[in-house]
């Protein structure tokens, strides 16, 4: 495979990992982290905790995680790049959640208090039917949307409605997110990101020719399976859209067809009796029969 670009893509496994995921990266990674989250929780220092989680039972599913961290004061952190809509994403996040949960039950005595678990989605796909790109939920109360909870954070970010352009930029989580619609368009980076050094290491570390063969090839292979995998979603969307139309065209054909029916029918009805008027247009005999009314 011949890579014509400068940059990689970071939304294959390898790109995402690199730019976020190593512990060269580690600060680039809590700079977006407390981009994302209130003052209060401001991270100083992450921890890279495993990335496969057994179920409780041996039947169980297994999570995988993109990333998952924790911070100095133990809050865990779920960080996941979802590259194509799925259905039950947020069940599956939900569903992610759990294991930390259960990971933190003390052997012997404990009194159920949990540390807060935030799960970030980047989302190269729109999933809310609005037109913000920024979703944070916690569990409310309904009735006076106050937080009831606040240990569960779940934040969404959906990178096909962020389109401001380089000028528009207004701060530095939107920077991030520029970052991740544009690096691979970009045959350098901007002068703006570099007076920023994490910007600009993130940067560094998605230039191909900052990586070693071994890790070249991987990326590769990579990329490879990131655009099958596109490849085929975008096939099945087509035929599935195609597939739509013609039906919409049928049922359409099918009701027109109906109330070619009615209009006959409707001039008929001084002249013929009922079951007469349901052999010369395939109506029932109920169907007319509401018509005279």
């Amino acid at each position: 495979m011949c890579i014509q670009t400068k940059y990689i893509n970071p939304f294959t496994d390898f790109g995402f990992k690199r730019i976020f995921g190593s512990e060269e990266s580690k600060p680039l990674l809590i700079s977006f982290l407390n981009d994302l989250l209130p003052i209060k929780h401001k991270i100083k220092t992450l921890t890279f905790n495993k990335n496969e989680y057994p179920g409780m039972l041996k039947e169980d599913r297994k999570a995988i995680f993109d990333i998952h961290c924790e911070d100095e004061k133990g809050n865990k952190f779920i960080v996941e790049l979802q590259r194509a809509e799925q259905d039950f994403f947020q069940d599956r996040a939900l569903y992610y959640t759990t294991f930390p949960i259960q990971a933190q039950a003390s052997r012997g005595k404990w009194n159920f208090e949990l540390t807060p678990i935030y799960f970030v989605g980047l989302l190269n796909f729109m999933t809310f039917n609005d037109e913000n790109y920024l979703h944070y939920g916690q569990i409310t109360d309904k009735y006076t949307n106050e937080v009831m909870y606040d240990k569960l954070t779940f934040i969404y970010i959906e990178l096909p409605k962020f389109k401001k352009e380089k000028e528009e930029l207004s701060n530095h989580l939107e920077k991030w997110l520029w970052f991740f619609n544009k690096i691979e368009t970009l045959d350098d980076i901007p002068e703006e990101f570099k007076s920023d050094e994490n910007l600009e290491k993130a940067f560094h570390l998605a230039e191909l020719a900052q990586m070693t063969e071994e890790e070249r090839k991987n990326y590769e292979q990579n990329l490879k399976y990131y655009r099958d995998y596109v490849n085929t979603l975008d096939t099945a969307l087509k035929k599935g859209f195609e597939k739509g139309i013609q039906k919409g065209i049928q049922k359409g054909m099918k009701e027109g067809e109906k109330k070619a029916k009615i209009e006959i029918a409707k001039n008929l009805l001084d002249v013929l009796d009922n079951e007469t008027i349901s052999k010369k247009t395939g109506l029932s005999i109920e169907e007319i029969k509401e018509l005279r009314k």
